[in-house]
């Protein structure tokens, strides 16, 4: 991740797409150490709460039922 994705990066979002349309488990530490580099704070919480309704919207449709 670079410097500009880093400072610009919508987390929740990102959460959401690493569960909902990879299936990746929550990658933290990962994108933490890269953002750490360009001197940028990761906002886990934001990642966190996006991955959370990924993964849940992810095991729905998987399942075939309806919101």
């Amino acid at each position: 991740m670079g410097d500009a994705q880093c400072r610009a990066g919508n987390w929740y979002q990102l959460g959401e797409r690493d569960a909902l349309v990879y299936g990746l488990r929550p990658q933290v530490d990962q994108y933490a150490a890269q953002c750490a580099r360009h001197g940028v704070q990761f906002a886990e919480n934001d990642y966190l709460a996006g991955w959370i309704d990924g993964e849940r919207e992810r095991h729905r449709r998987m399942a075939g039922t309806e919101p």
